[in-house]
């Protein structure tokens, strides 16, 4: 192992054996049944159930750390069993899905993911809500969450990463980090279609607007972490209609915040990146979608021209998809579940705002589209084998594989 200067802080490398042999490779620390996290200890199995080498349970593994970008490898499969794993981080941070893996295949996978804490400077901190108090977004430790039919792993590596690019996501709802089932924000889906070289920070939260996010703090406490070369994706519109008094707008106090957003990014030597909200599903009579943003849309896009910024229009590209899925088949892309689906659902759950896991990967595909079209370097980091995505032929809901993560809570997020 070794440490290098992070930050304020120093940053160490692990290297964990999980294949219970009588003596680990060199230089890695052997994790057994018996590996339950301690904050004396630093690292260990962490909320569920510790992993035995051949159950096919979920399981988590957090490790403490500094706050930062680390490169993770795992190398997955086992010499004992056949395997199939998907792997996500923090709070349901998509980086593997599904992978499959033969008895005695083992296969390596890296990817890079950001941790952080509510610490600004000092005594200053990010203005978290009550329910993310418990979320695995702001704490001292970095989770990986093991999942899938078979969860297979034989190794894990992590060691700092603090030069690559990354980008930082500014949103409500439609974009956050959830830490359960069924709502997934569209940026928890975004770090699968990335290689190694690009880390996605998601700072959104549901009900916030973009004033609301600078109040809170969020936007200073990323810009404790930002470089230059990283980007600043900025997705307000959805909450910030509803807001009402003199001075108040898509013409006025909205676009007065985002250029904060946009000024801030620049003198970190940071790409902003404008992002009109994405679509609620409201069909009329024609099957068309509703309209129901006013003037924000136009206001993104405006400033977006002024400012010589990079726009992915969401508007015009959910529109096309919802559209293209039609009235029933788009129910799929967002939280429609009939009453008992998940443990504990005692009510059937209607929401055409917020997105299931289906419609967030979805969506995450019309970002990435948006991306390759403007050009922006950081299209050359998106992962080799990812396919052109066509928002008015949208992937079939059938052809979707995806493995729940074991944690439900369907009270319905802040904002619509």
């Amino acid at each position: 192992m070794f440490l290098a200067v992070f930050g304020t802080a120093k940053a160490q490398s692990f290297k964990f054996d999980f294949t219970g042999e009588k003596k680990p490779l060199a230089g890695f620390t052997a994790i057994t049944s018996e590996s339950r996290f301690s904050e004396e200890k630093g690292y260990g199995y962490d909320m569920m159930p510790a992993w035995d080498g051949k159950s096919d349970e979920p399981f988590f593994f957090s490790v403490n750390v500094p706050d930062g970008n680390y490169k993770v490898t795992v190398t997955l499969g086992t010499k004992k069993s056949d395997g199939k794993t998907t792997v996500r981080g923090e709070s349901r941070r998509m980086f593997v899905n599904n992978l499959q893996t033969k008895k005695g295949e083992l296969i390596k996978q890296t990817f890079v993911i950001n941790k952080r804490n509510t610490i600004i400077k000092g005594r200053e901190k990010v203005k978290i809500k009550p329910r993310e108090k418990t979320s695995m977004n702001w704490d001292d430790k970095l989770t990986l969450e093991f999942n899938g039919a078979a969860p297979r792993v034989s190794y894990i590596e992590i060691e700092p990463a603090p030069n690559v690019p990354t980008v930082f996501l500014c949103g409500n709802s439609t974009v956050v980090d959830n830490d359960a089932e069924p709502y997934t924000g569209w940026g928890q889906m975004l770090p699968y279609f990335f290689d190694e070289n690009v880390c996605v920070a998601n700072y959104a939260e549901s009900g916030l607007s973009a004033n609301t996010f600078l109040g809170g703090l969020r936007l200073k406490k990323a810009l404790t972490q930002m470089k230059k070369g990283d980007y600043v994706v900025v997705e307000f519109g959805h909450n910030d209609q509803k807001q009402k008094g003199p001075g108040v707008g898509a013409h006025y106090s909205f676009a007065y915040y985002i250029k904060q957003f946009i000024d801030e990014a620049r003198l970190k030597g940071a790409v902003p990146i404008l992002v009109t909200p994405t679509r609620r599903r409201q069909f009329d009579k024609e099957g068309k979608i509703r309209d129901t943003h006013e003037d924000y849309p136009d206001v993104i896009r405006e400033i977006a021209k002024r400012e010589n910024i990079v726009l992915v229009d969401f508007q015009e590209m959910t529109k096309t998809m919802i559209e293209a899925a039609g009235v029933e088949d788009s129910k799929k892309m967002f939280v429609h579940y009939p009453m008992g689906t998940f443990k504990g659902q005692e009510k059937e759950l209607k929401d055409n705002s917020h997105f299931s896991n289906f419609g967030a990967y979805e969506i995450s595909k019309c970002f990435i589209e948006g991306i390759k079209a403007a050009k922006l370097p950081l299209a050359e980091h998106v992962r080799a084998d990812y396919t052109s995505f066509n928002p008015a032929v949208p992937d079939k809901f059938a052809d979707f594989e995806y493995s729940l993560s074991p944690f439900v809570l369907t009270n319905k997020p802040a904002g619509n």
